[in-house]
């Protein structure tokens, strides 16, 4: 960088003499650039953006004695994890740029985190966007809370203002309703375990809903009520839950969760106490809407009765109607008019009957008388085939007979010389010449080996079975 030196030598024109404007700023960006990337900590104050046009963000962090304008590019800005607004200390890593149209310098921040209360902000939001995701602040989830409650349970410190600001405005309001109140420490350690158990105990008193409240404070002090296990507890509570905690801007994650969110104690109270002359409305409105809804119910049944009466008049009148043309109908037949002419006519009927099957029967009897007639000579013609059909069967019979002797006496002498051959080879013939077969457990004995002394056989002869035990077994060696 030419003319520019960084421990305190003026930088010099292209002359030797002064600097242009346009010299100088750049110079001075030149010199900007060099420096390292920085992390600064400060307070973020003037916040605008992200920008319509550009989604840039533009404001300035400061501390007690400086401040400084700062940008975020879109991009950076898109990665953030939480929002920026005024008052937040952040810590902000970046460098510095100079504008050269203007000369006006400021930090460009390429990341951002958290830092002192933000860290417990972020840390909150976190947490609000984790229950969020469960569903435990969806509009569909929250209860409905009654118009008018004829007992409400206030759960809070019985330290505080609160207790006595919620007792005067419900007392001011309506004082029919019944308070129940339960004690809990609403700041400090052990605050949110003791809330929980206060909303279990006010549950049980079985209110139309329950108050939960305390007064304002700083972020550290309404910190009990940003507890993970006090919202579940509110949100799981049985009873409906009306939150008023601290000021307007303050909001917590038990408002979140819980089924009505009011900005103070006192608007709280208000909520669930409408005025007697609010109820006096509300009563003189529901009565005219019920006159009303009663007169149109009354005038709908008596159109609808009206409607009905001339629908079964005109119902009537058809069905009399078609009973009449009937019985018109049923009065105009013959039979009815003249019985007479009835059995007159089924008589002339029978008789022209009677004249058509006489002339039938006869007409089939010449027919028949006919067909015999015609039948003689064929009958005759047949006879003399049977004479010749019969012959022809004789002599069939005749070569059948002969034919069959001949294979009878062909299939005799086979069966003759199979039952010689039979016989020659039959065991009992064998048996008959004074041999014998012993039979053992396993079948016919034919070895010394298949049977024991001791084994019981049966040996056949001739004429019989002998049944015999066995004493003793010899091996003849000449016949091996």
């Amino acid at each position: 960088m030419e003319g520019w030196s960084l421990t305190g030598g003026a930088p010099r024109g292209s002359d030797g003499g002064a600097l242009s404007v346009s010299q100088a700023v750049q110079y001075a960006a030149d010199a900007l650039d060099s420096i390292s990337q920085l992390t600064v900590l400060g307070e973020v104050t003037g916040f605008r953006g992200p920008n319509a046009k550009s989604g840039h963000c533009y404001f300035q962090i400061k501390d007690a004695s400086c401040a400084v304008d700062c940008i975020i590019w879109k991009g950076a800005y898109a990665k953030r994890s939480f929002e920026l607004r005024d008052g937040m200390q952040v810590q902000f890593t970046g460098g510095f740029n100079l504008y050269k149209a203007t000369g006006r310098m400021s930090f460009v921040a390429r990341s951002f985190t958290l830092a002192g209360e933000g860290l417990l902000r972020q840390q909150v939001a976190q947490l609000a966007e984790r229950l969020r995701r469960e569903g435990l602040m969806d509009p569909e989830r929250k209860r409905k809370i009654p118009a008018f409650c004829t007992r409400v349970a206030v759960v809070t410190s019985f330290s505080g203002a609160v207790i006595d600001d919620v007792k005067r405005t419900l007392r001011r309001r309506n004082p029919l309703v019944e308070l129940v109140c339960v004690d809990a420490k609403v700041q400090g350690e052990g605050a949110p375990a003791q809330i929980a158990d206060a909303l279990e105990r006010a549950a049980a008193q079985r209110p139309d809903c329950i108050l939960l409240v305390r007064g304002g404070g700083s972020f550290e002090d309404l910190m009990t009520f940003n507890d993970e296990a006090l919202a579940r507890a509110v949100a799981a509570c049985p009873v409906p839950v009306v939150t008023g905690i601290g000021h307007e801007p303050d909001t917590s994650i038990c408002d979140m969760v819980s089924d009505r969110r009011c900005s103070t104690p006192t608007a709280a109270a208000e909520s669930v106490a409408p005025t007697m002359a609010d109820l006096e409305s509300v009563t003189a409105a529901r009565e005219q809407r019920m006159v009303a809804a009663m007169s149109r119910s009354v005038a709908d049944a008596s159109a609808s009765l009206d409607a009905s009466a001339s629908r079964c008049v005109r119902a009537w009148s058809a069905y009399v109607g078609r009973l009449s043309l009937a019985l018109d109908a049923f009065a105009a037949r013959p039979c009815l008019q003249g019985p007479r002419s009835f059995v007159d006519r089924r008589r002339f009927e029978l008789e022209q009957g009677a004249e058509r099957l006489d002339a039938a029967c006869a007409r089939s009897f010449e027919r028949a008388g006919a067909q015999f007639e015609n039948l003689a000579p064929r009958l005759r013609a047949v006879e003399s085939h049977i004479a010749s059909f019969r012959h022809e069967l004789d002599l069939a019979g005749t070569r059948l007979g002969r034919a069959g002797e001949r294979q009878v006496q062909s299939r005799a002498a086979s069966l003759g010389g199979a039952a010689a051959a039979l016989d020659a080879l039959s065991p009992l013939k064998v048996i008959g010449r004074g041999y014998a077969i012993a039979r053992g457990e396993r079948g016919v004995v034919s070895s010394v080996a298949a049977v024991h002394p001791g084994d019981g056989i049966a040996v056949l002869v001739a004429d019989g079975t002998i049944e015999a035990t066995v004493d003793s077994v010899r091996l003849d060696a000449d016949r091996l």
